[in-house]
């Protein structure tokens, strides 16, 4: 590991891993999200039929054997073998060696829920067969931090080993947290990031009762529609999104695939509702400010905006609010989409996914489309990309998240331009 320095060291990131409704594998994913295909149908996981939502954004045809050892698989809860997957994807797309043993690469993987399909079904086996036929592995295949605990022991990555949970803005906490152990020397690499597996009766149950879901049940791929004034509420998705980052110096050394560079991570707290953001967007605002103050950029750098964009009336309006604020007379000149129009919303694995997706716009200079934006509501009423993807040239990227709890991440990358 390299020794501390005066000042920050820079960050890139040398690789992206991806799964989700509209694909496994990263290429997959982005040709998807790139075509506007849309990955929401009705839930397979489970009889959803007597259930208000019976949709979700599921990853189809996962198999796990395809990335874990057929002893571990039932080790390992949704959410982990998913970041298993994903991670691998990352790491093989870094062309990261480890060696089986590396001191300076840490792993920092987050969920907001973690192995919820494992404790509903260890609870009925409590309730119907007793104590005693408990799963020894009930609670490490579950709890959230044992994502970055097999992520680590498969690449013997001895650095930094953290995870968080902070709702919907999981994984840009992760991603924004590695950030800074690079910069300030802890780390030279991290894989980081997130996953989420809760399309399961509790999941979809409890955000129903919350109503919070969309109802649009006989239109499946019509029911994730940001900014659109016919929006009901959001889709519960599934996947996981992880990223590789590297400090400079290292990536060139190893001639690793340099895909963008991290500038700036903000973090705030809205301090106002658990669920409900304020109506003039405050926690939101602030956490672009503070992610811009830290990139040492000004607003009219920005050219793309990842939003969080859940397709619920409140929220999308507030983040509406939010980017005017920030970006000023500039936010009529920014694209602004949301994938989760395509994906559904991941929770704890959204940030992971999109700030994935808003590297990929910013190396192939293609702005993803929001699908399903087809009746402007005028409350929402910036450049939201509607239906088509949208080619242009980006500078700088942002990608928000926002949390239950009201706590919020944002994340800036710049393209790299090879200095």
């Amino acid at each position: 590991m390299s020794g501390r320095q005066t000042g920050p060291r820079r960050v890139v990131v040398t690789g992206i891993g991806l799964l989700c409704s509209v694909g496994t594998g990263t290429e997959d994913c982005w040709k998807a999200i790139c075509e506007g295909r849309n990955g929401i149908g009705a839930i397979t996981q489970f009889d959803a039929s007597d259930f208000t939502c019976r949709i979700a954004g599921e990853v189809k045809n996962f198999d796990p054997l395809l990335y874990i050892d057929k002893k571990d698989v039932k080790k390992m809860g949704r959410f982990i073998q998913f970041a298993m997957a994903a991670s691998e994807f990352a790491v093989q797309s870094a062309r990261l060696k480890t060696d089986g043993e590396a001191e300076n690469v840490g792993v920092y993987i987050g969920s907001g829920i973690g192995g919820f399909e494992v404790i509903e079904r260890e609870h009925k086996t409590l309730l119907e067969r007793g104590p005693g036929r408990i799963s020894p592995f009930f609670i490490p295949s579950c709890i959230v931090n044992l994502a970055s605990g097999y992520v680590s022991i498969r690449y013997g990555a001895k650095g930094p080993n953290s995870a968080t949970a902070t709702a919907c803005t999981t994984s840009a906490h992760s991603i924004g947290d590695s950030y800074r152990l690079i910069q300030h020397g802890d780390a030279d690499v991290m894989i980081c990031g997130g996953s989420e597996a809760c399309v399961t009766p509790m999941g979809i149950g409890g955000f129903a009762a919350m109503r919070a879901l969309s109802l649009r049940n006989d239109e499946p791929e019509r029911a994730s529609r940001p900014w659109d004034l016919k929006r009901d509420g959001f889709v519960v998705g599934e996947g996981s999104g992880i990223l590789i980052l590297e400090e400079l110096g290292h990536a060139m050394r190893r001639n690793a695939p340099i895909l963008a560079e991290v500038v700036g991570y903000g973090m705030s707290a809205d301090a106002h509702h658990i669920t409900s953001p304020p109506e003039d967007g405050d926690g939101g605002y602030r956490v672009m400010r503070n992610a811009m103050r830290d990139a040492g950029i000004d607003a009219s750098q920005v050219q793309y905006v990842n939003a969080h964009g859940t397709s619920t009336g409140l929220g999308d309006k507030a983040e509406t609010v939010a980017i005017k604020r920030a970006f000023g007379s500039h936010a009529r000149q920014l694209a602004v989409s949301s994938t989760k129009s395509m994906t559904g919303h991941l929770l704890g694995g959204a940030g992971g996914l999109e700030a994935g997706l808003t590297i990929l716009a910013l190396k192939e200079q293609i702005a993803p489309p929001t699908m399903n934006y087809e009746f402007p509501d005028p409350e929402c009423d910036l450049d939201y990309v509607p239906n088509d993807a949208r080619r242009m040239q980006i500078e700088f990227a942002l990608s928000n998240s926002f949390g239950f709890g009201g706590t919020n991440g944002c994340l800036i990358f710049k393209r790299f331009d090879g200095q």
